[in-house]
């Protein structure tokens, strides 16, 4: 089972300020032990959303909107994808995740699950989808 450790986004992390380097030591000592256990699979930083962009979709149109976005606490400032046997393994990963943005701030992680392969019924593009990740790129098709 795999899932997503999401850091949300503060008006500091906005502001592209730099994490201290007391969390930058504690997450490294964190994602150590994940990659430890077997369990790290990614973890990464996220710049600011004024670095950013998003496409809307209207009848199909895609649309292009520069950031930075509003609401700072609905962006996401970075990830960890873990792999887990459970999902109590999981919370027990996430429980220990240091305080994303000092100990001294509020802050919020949220971890989502990941869908697997296996959870969709099948067909032919489901089938594309497996091909790709057995070996990392699309079979050739007769």
């Amino acid at each position: 089972m795999r899932f997503m450790i999401l850091v949300k986004a503060t008006p500091q992390t906005e502001a592209g300020v730099m994490p201290e380097e007391t969390l930058i030591a504690a997450m490294a000592d964190y994602h150590e032990q994940l990659a430890r256990a077997g369990a790290l699979l990614d973890a990464s930083g996220l710049r600011p959303s004024a670095k950013g962009w998003r496409i809307r979709y209207a009848d199909g149109r895609p649309t292009v909107i520069d950031g930075p976005f509003a609401e700072s606490k609905e962006l996401i400032a970075g990830y960890t994808i873990i792999q887990a046997r459970s999902r109590e393994e999981a919370l027990e990963w996430s429980r220990r995740f240091p305080a994303p943005h000092g100990d001294h701030g509020e802050s919020e992680i949220e971890v989502r699950q990941l869908y697997e392969l296996d959870d969709f019924g099948p067909s032919a593009a489901m089938e594309r989808f497996r091909d790709i990740a057995a070996v990392g790129q699309p079979k050739a098709r007769a």
